[in-house]
């Protein structure tokens, strides 16, 4: 699950609401800090949070925040609070909770 190799995308939504760089920070951190860490699930779910200026991504399993992880990159709070990547086995996005109720 989240093998690098598999197709990867990026929602509408989430183009539209954070830089790429902030995009591709998601998925080097699932490369390079969460794949053999912690049991990855289909969705994993990713909180933004501003630490002191610069944008945190907060990696939470069962409501529970289990690791963070911060970044060169300035907060602002038009960015939404919450993201998720979804892998469903043949490919990976990453998307706004609202998408993943449509």
């Amino acid at each position: 699950m989240f093998d690098s190799k598999q197709s990867r995308f990026a929602s509408y939504g989430v183009v539209a609401s954070i830089p790429g760089e902030l995009i591709d920070s998601i998925w080097a951190i699932i490369d390079n800090n969460l794949q053999g860490v912690f049991p990855l699930a289909h969705t994993l779910v990713f909180e933004i949070s501003n630490n002191h200026g610069n944008v945190t991504y907060d990696y939470v399993q069962d409501h529970e925040v289990v690791a963070s992880f911060d970044t060169p990159f300035t907060y602002t709070s038009d960015f939404p609070a919450t993201i998720f990547a979804y892998d469903s086995g043949t490919q990976q996005t990453i998307l706004l909770p609202r998408e993943a109720e449509a």
